[in-house]
């Protein structure tokens, strides 16, 4: 009897996944636990092992199809010696699993009728996903008017958030009208889409990029922007990074970077001014008493941000190699779900490519991002001579919800303080 394979729920928030890359063909021998598709969720991507040991049967669910999860994506026919281990993980009863699950396993030909029986709660068989219809409940939107762009009619993320901002920009005499809403896809297309020219390449985005345009335009909508830009002598600590970096990597057997420098700046700053590690739940600000430090990484498909969890508690050769561990990862597709949530606040450095500085979006539900501009030799005018000293631009994007430009500015003083005095040894 074939063994089903799984879309895996990558976390208690996770509904849904896209198989990005199946690793395996059908005939193909898979060995238990061996990687046999990546996928991409809200929050991560990652590589599935096979749960058993045997060959490919069929594969149920094509690359760049999303589904939900624990719904079957393929069969592989187990090895007599392996198929009785790891059938206790194959899948939750019937009973406890959710309401919202299909009647029916969906065939591949029509990935669009997944879970038709979950979109029935609408009246009508709505073709979306569970996160499309929990913010159609938030915005107070009927899924009946908005057109579906997605394969088969299906209503994305982006459909929706577009339906909300017509609505807003609509008439007040005609915004609660249901004509009105059925209407307006004809006179404004959800996604422009311009003829494209003879020498044109169009490319799909890819899930991370869908999901990353998605994270950015509903924190621009959520949060109340300002950016503060701080120039910074790093002087001191460029000649502690060149003393130090051979040691690092013969003697701690890892790579010395500038980052770890600034996390312990910004977090001796985040203990002093604690509103710049809330959050806003409504009407009250949340103050988190632990620091989880988002550390954003660039890959050759998109941006991840890896969380340091208690970041304050690791001295800088252990905050060192936790930031090195979390990017060699990341890079792998190794992460966990967990190790890319619940931060409280962000740094990403756009100076690695040589940008002077940036001004970055805050990364929801955190009230503050600081970004690192690259560090370049300036002439500076010390004691009323000049000098020769490296400059950085730190740039502080935050939420003036909660945040008066007042305090943006004294964190970003104590963050140049530090820097510009450091006194900490590196192994201790």
């Amino acid at each position: 009897m074939p063994t089903d394979v799984l879309m895996p729920q990558m976390g208690e928030s996770i509904t849904e996944g896209t198989v990005t890359k199946w690793l395996k063909k059908v005939g193909d021998r898979v060995g238990k636990d061996e990687p046999l598709f990546e996928i991409s969720t809200e929050k991560v991507d990652a590589e599935i092992p096979s749960p058993v040991a045997g060959v490919l049967a069929k594969v149920l669910v094509s690359e760049g199809q999303t589904v939900a999860v624990r719904e079957v994506v393929a069969q592989i026919e187990a090895d007599s010696v392996a198929e009785s281990a790891p059938r206790p993980s194959i899948a939750p009863p019937p009973a406890v699993a959710p309401p919202t699950e299909p009647a029916e396993r969906p065939m591949p030909a029509e990935p669009a009728e997944a879970a038709p029986a979950e979109h029935e709660e609408e009246g009508e068989h709505v073709r979306t996903s569970p996160l499309v219809r929990r913010l159609a409940k938030e915005h107070n939107v009927d899924l009946s008017h908005v057109e579906g762009t997605g394969p088969g009619g299906r209503i994305t993320k982006e459909d929706l958030l577009a339906y909300v901002e017509r609505q807003k920009t609509a008439a007040p005499g005609l915004a609660g009208s249901p004509a009105a809403p059925k209407a307006a896809p004809k006179a404004a297309p959800v996604t422009p889409r311009p003829a494209a020219g003879t020498r044109d390449e169009i490319v799909p985005m890819s899930p991370i990029r869908k999901k990353t345009a998605e994270h950015m335009l509903l924190s621009r909508r959520t949060s109340a922007h300002v950016t503060t830009v701080f120039a910074v002598d790093l002087t001191r600590v460029v000649e502690i990074y060149h003393r130090e970096k051979e040691r690092f990597e013969k003697k701690e057997n890892t790579r010395l970077g500038f980052t770890p420098f600034f996390v312990r700046a910004i977090m001796d700053a985040l203990r002093r001014f604690p509103i710049l590690n809330s959050s806003v739940s409504g009407d009250n600000i949340v103050y988190k008493k632990d620091i989880h430090m988002g550390i954003a990484v660039a890959l050759d498909w998109g941006l991840i941000v890896p969380v340091i969890h208690h970041a304050d508690e690791k001295t800088f050769l252990g905050l060192t190699r936790a930031m090195n561990d979390l990017a060699d990862r990341a890079r792998a597709k190794k992460l966990s779900v967990e190790e890319v949530q619940g931060g409280t606040f962000t740094i990403t450095n756009p100076g690695v490519y040589g940008s002077l500085f940036a001004t970055p979006i805050i990364n929801q539900p955190q009230v503050g991002i600081v970004g690192v501009g690259t560090i370049q030799k300036a002439p500076v005018v010390i004691n009323d001579a000049i000098a020769i000293r490296s400059i950085v631009y730190l740039s502080l994007s935050y939420d003036h919800r909660v945040i008066d430009g007042a305090v943006a500015d004294q964190f970003m003083a104590a963050v140049k303080r530090y820097l510009e005095n450091w006194d900490e040894d590196l192994l201790a």
